[in-house]
C-alpha cells in the first residue's frame, strides 16, 4: 500500500507507515508516531511542566521562585540558602 496518506496531523510519517507495514491500526499508529519523543526536546515531567535545576538558576530567578511560593527571609538569603529553602519548602 505504498500510496497510503496518514494526515496532517502524523509527526512522524516514516514511523506510522513502519507501523501501519507491520499491522497496527490507523489509530493506533497514529497514536505511536504522534507520542514519540523527538531528538533535542526538554524532558518534560508527568504533570507536563518542565523545570530547571535549582543550581543552575541565578539568585534572581531563585528569589523570584521563592516568592511566588511564600517563603518568608527570602530577601536576606544568598543563592545556597534560597536553593535549600526552595528544596525544603
Amino acid at each position: 500500500m505504498p500510496n497510503r496518506k496518514p494526515g496532517p496531523s502524523v509527526k512522524n510519517k516514516e514511523l506510522y507507515e513502519d507501523l501501519r507495514d507491520k499491522g497496527d491500526s490507523k489509530e493506533k499508529a497514529a497514536r505511536i508516531a504522534n507520542a514519540t519523543k523527538r531528538e533535542g526536546q526538554k524532558k518534560v515531567s508527568k504533570r507536563g511542566g518542565s523545570s530547571g535545576s535549582y543550581d543552575d538558576m541565578s539568585r534572581t530567578e531563585l528569589y523570584d521562585r521563592a516568592k511566588k511560593v511564600g517563603i518568608e527571609g527570602r530577601s536576606s538569603l544568598n543563592k545556597s540558602q534560597l536553593v535549600k529553602a526552595l528544596r525544603d519548602h
